[in-house]
C-alpha cells in the first residue's frame, strides 16, 4: 500500500486524479459535474479568492499552518493580517487537497483513521508537488455545490461561463459556498454566502500585493 500510494501521489503531480472517493459517493444521489481544467484556464480572481478564504499562509507553510491551529482553539484570537476571528479546523488547503483527492469525507470513528493519513499524504503532495499545483489540483477536485466538482463546472452551473472568465465578486461567491456547498447556496445566493462573500473581496484586496502569494497565483 505505501509502495502504491506513492506512486500514485506522484503521477498526480502531472495527471489529474480519475475519480475521488468522494466524487463516486456524491454521483449516487446528487450526480457528478466535473470538468477539469488546466492552470491557465483558472481565473486569476478564483486562486486569489480560495487562499483569501481558505489558507493565507498558503505559501509560508508545508502542508499544516501550526499557528493556525493553536488559534483555532481561541476563537477569539485575531489574524494579524485580515482581523478577522479565527476558528474552525485550520486545515489548510493542502490538507483539504489530499483529503479531496486520497481519502473521504465523513465523521465519526473513521474520521480519525481519515486523519491520520491526510497527514502522510498532505506531506507527499508537499513533497512531490509545488504550490501551483496543490492549488489547481484543489479548484479542481473541491465540491462547490451538490454534485458539483471543480471551479469549471460550478463556473458553468452557477454563472454559465468558462472559470477563466470569472470576475473576482463571482469567484469569491462560489468560494463562499466552503466548506458546506451542499448547505450554502451560489445561486440563489444564500444568507451565508451573501454575508461572506464580501469579507472575500476584502481578503483578496488586502493579500493582493504579497509577493509571494504573487508567485503562486500568476
Amino acid at each position: 500500500m505505501f509502495i502504491s500510494s506513492l506512486i500514485y501521489a506522484i503521477v498526480c503531480r502531472w495527471v489529474m486524479p480519475p475519480i475521488t472517493v468522494t466524487q463516486i459517493t456524491n454521483s449516487f444521489t446528487y450526480g457528478l459535474k466535473r470538468d477539469y481544467v488546466r492552470w491557465d484556464d483558472i481565473s486569476y480572481n478564483v486562486k486569489l479568492a480560495a487562499i483569501a478564504s481558505e489558507d493565507q499562509a498558503f505559501p509560508d507553510h508545508w502542508g499544516f499552518d501550526m499557528n493556525a491551529l493553536k488559534k483555532s482553539f481561541n476563537p477569539k484570537k485575531k489574524n494579524k493580517k485580515t482581523r478577522i476571528a479565527l476558528g474552525g479546523a485550520a486545515s489548510t488547503i493542502s490538507q483539504q487537497t489530499a483529503k479531496n483527492v486520497f481519502l473521504w469525507q465523513g465523521s465519526g470513528v473513521t474520521k480519525y483513521i481519515r486523519k491520520g493519513l491526510e497527514f502522510y499524504f498532505t506531506g507527499l503532495t508537499e513533497l512531490f508537488w509545488n504550490k501551483k499545483r496543490i492549488l489547481e489540483v484543489y479548484l479542481n477536485t473541491i465540491e462547490m455545490g451538490p454534485g458539483i466538482f471543480g471551479i469549471e463546472a460550478a463556473s458553468q452551473h452557477y454563472f454559465h461561463k468558462p472559470a477563466k472568465s470569472l470576475s473576482r465578486e463571482e469567484a469569491a461567491k462560489i468560494i463562499s459556498c466552503l466548506p458546506n456547498p451542499k448547505r450554502f447556496s451560489v445561486v440563489p445566493i444564500s444568507r451565508r454566502v451573501a454575508w461572506r462573500y464580501p469579507q472575500i473581496i476584502r481578503e483578496m484586496n488586502n493579500i493582493e500585493d504579497d509577493p509571494d502569494i504573487q508567485k503562486i497565483i500568476r
